[in-house]
């Protein structure tokens, strides 16, 4: 079981690699961790910038805040995510092993993807997983 942060990162990275060469694309990486950008995708026509982000599931659904946290020796910190310089974002669920993709512009200061339907059978609103993993 992966506990350290950067293992998580890493791991997120390396399955969003492998299902965007799955998917056709060629995928670039950064030759720096200072990048907003985790990888670029080429489909041919276009190059488009990824931020990838581990989440587990928690009660049936990944819910993604649009903040970067990070520690040093004067603690923890957290900076909002400049959407202007991301294509899309990617999140890599373990609990499901697959990638989910999303605009960052249809997002405010979260997003919310549901592995599992609603109990209510509610609809309006839901952002169900299945639906997000085509890259936008």
């Amino acid at each position: 079981m992966i506990h350290h942060t950067k293992h998580k990162g890493d791991l997120g990275v390396a399955k969003a690699h492998c299902d965007l060469v799955e998917k056709g694309y060629t995928v670039l990486l950064p030759a720096t961790e200072h990048a907003p950008f985790d990888l670029v995708a080429y489909d041919g026509k276009r190059f488009i910038r990824i931020q990838v982000k581990y989440r587990k599931a928690v009660n049936g659904s990944i819910q993604i805040r649009f903040k970067n946290w990070w520690a040093d020796k004067n603690g923890s910190h957290g900076r909002s995510i400049d959407k202007e310089q991301i294509d899309a974002f990617c999140v890599y669920c373990p609990d499901t092993d697959r990638c989910y993709y999303f605009s960052p512009r249809d997002a405010e200061m979260y997003f919310t993807l549901r592995i599992i339907a609603p109990k209510n059978n509610q609809s309006r609103g839901v952002r169900l997983a299945d639906d997000f993993t085509r890259v936008p």
